[in-house]
């Protein structure tokens, strides 16, 4: 029996019961078309025996008839409204992730800029460079730290055992040597591409200008330990593959008079406090240091090479 209500006699139940309905036959309407537009153009999915789609074939072709399908397609504004908070919200997050790694970035770029106008200018000094002896105020860690002169000895706090840093202000400066045509004057280690002027004293000051010999230790060629520092990573970056040195390698060494030829016999990863690598020799050798690993800084490197004659 027909139901002939007025629509406004209806409830919302059956209102909503009805819209279903006619979505359904709409539904229905589409698929038979699509059916019969496949079996005429060759194409698309014929039904056998020229029958015309039932409601299972409609749900194959246009998805299962649920009140939550009818309800998704009749378009819920709370969950519509929630859709559009989370998309807002989601399109706000990425555009403030874009911009935190804009900013990383640009703070990066700005870093190794700085380095590289430093390192550059040093490169530009260093080469202007005339050696000059410089006074060196010994202390209890090895040289070439990255510390500025205010700090006492010239080492930093931390890299100095806290027994021994009431000895800092107690240990007197070494005399400031005669410079002669002895001294060390340039290094050259030709498989990493070093070739540096070397000064007297590996204090801050003398390795903004270059390589430090260190002051006291035997000069290139003689009997004893000639010690050769210099950073990594600032100033030049005049060290900074020492690492990548290989045992045989030759390092050339200059004076006024002569090179002195010596070749790598070791290579080790030490604390900063290991200053025995620094005590003199009985034989001549060339001990060459810099801070590790690149850019920490937290140990030093130590490669030693032996004279050849």
């Amino acid at each position: 029996m027909t139901d002939r209500r007025r629509v406004d006699d209806l409830s919302t139940e059956e209102l909503a019961k009805l819209l279903r309905i006619r979505r359904r036959e709409e539904r229905l309407k589409r698929a038979r078309h699509v059916a019969r537009d496949g079996e005429q153009k060759g194409s698309g999915r014929a039904y056998p025996n020229g029958r015309q789609p039932s409601e299972l074939d409609v749900a194959a072709h246009v998805g299962p008839q649920t009140e939550e399908a009818d309800a998704a397609d009749s378009g819920n504004y709370g969950s519509a409204q929630g859709l559009r908070r989370r998309r807002i919200r989601d399109r706000a997050l990425v555009v403030v992730e874009a911009v935190l790694a804009v900013a990383l970035l640009a703070v990066l770029v700005g870093s190794l800029g700085t380095l590289r106008e430093v390192n550059e200018a040093s490169r530009k000094a260093q080469q202007m460079v005339v050696p000059t002896a410089t006074p060196l105020i010994r202390v209890v860690v090895l040289p070439a730290g990255h510390t500025p002169p205010d700090s006492p000895g010239g080492a930093a706090p931390e890299e100095i055992p806290a027994h021994l840093r009431d000895r800092i202000d107690a240990i007197t400066p070494l005399p400031v040597p005669t410079s002669g045509p002895e001294q060390v004057t340039r290094i050259r280690i030709p498989s990493i591409g070093v070739d540096a002027p070397v000064v007297e004293g590996d204090d801050w000051e003398s390795l903004r200008q270059g390589a430090g010999h260190h002051v006291g230790s035997a000069n290139p060629g003689e009997q004893g330990n000639c010690v050769i520092s210099a950073h990594n990573d600032i100033f030049g970056e005049i060290f900074r593959r020492l690492s990548d040195v290989a045992l045989g390698d030759e390092v050339l060494v200059h004076t006024v008079r002569q090179v002195h030829r010596y070749v790598v016999t070791q290579k080790r990863i030490i604390e900063p406090s290991e200053v025995s690598v620094m005590h003199p020799t009985s034989g001549p050798i060339l001990t060459l240091i810099s801070c590790h690993p690149y850019g920490v800084d937290t140990h030093r490197i130590v490669v030693t090479a032996e004279l050849q004659s």
